[in-house]
């Protein structure tokens, strides 16, 4: 289990070095990301994706829910409605279609939506400082911070995230 970390960088070569030290650290860069103002230079380091800077994980499952439930429910209209031998199957097949096309047609949503949890950061983003997202073992949280803290006293320490998306 991992615990997403949060610091602001004040520039590229901070945030280069620290990059460096974490992957000293054997933390992997899987699991180091940077977010920079749009057109900011991140040579040498690892940027963001749509998973960490949007909403697309949150929306995949609320469509996932919403979807599902929708789908039972047109199954059981149907299956009074057609009144087949196995309505059972109806109100599981269209569970499932609601389920796909719930969690298709949100993630398309979350995907262009900003994450609400980095929005906190906006205003620091614009003016030139870099992010850092790290996920960290839970075992690793206070080394990992007491590193960050001891090494680059530029840094600032934004806080713990303690739910973690499993996959991105």
């Amino acid at each position: 289990m991992r615990k997403r970390i949060y610091w602001l960088l004040p520039s590229l070569d901070s945030a280069r070095r620290t990059m460096d030290e974490l992957l000293l650290a054997r933390i992997t860069e899987h699991h180091i990301h940077f977010v920079a103002a749009e057109g900011a230079s991140m040579d040498g380091l690892h940027a963001a994706n749509v998973l960490q800077t949007s909403d697309l994980v949150e929306a995949a499952q609320s469509g996932l829910l919403v979807g599902a439930g929708l789908g039972a429910a047109g199954g059981v209209a149907a299956a009074y409605a057609i009144s087949t031998g196995s309505p059972q199957a109806v109100v599981i097949g269209l569970a499932a279609v609601g389920a796909v096309l719930g969690t298709w047609s949100s993630s398309m949503i979350g995907s262009s939506t900003p994450s609400r949890r980095l929005k906190r950061f906006e205003q620091a983003i614009a003016d030139g400082q870099y992010l850092l997202i790290v996920d960290v073992p839970r075992s690793r949280i206070t080394e990992i911070e007491q590193l960050l803290e001891r090494t680059h006293p530029e840094a600032h320490f934004e806080g713990v995230e303690p739910n973690v998306p499993a996959f991105p």
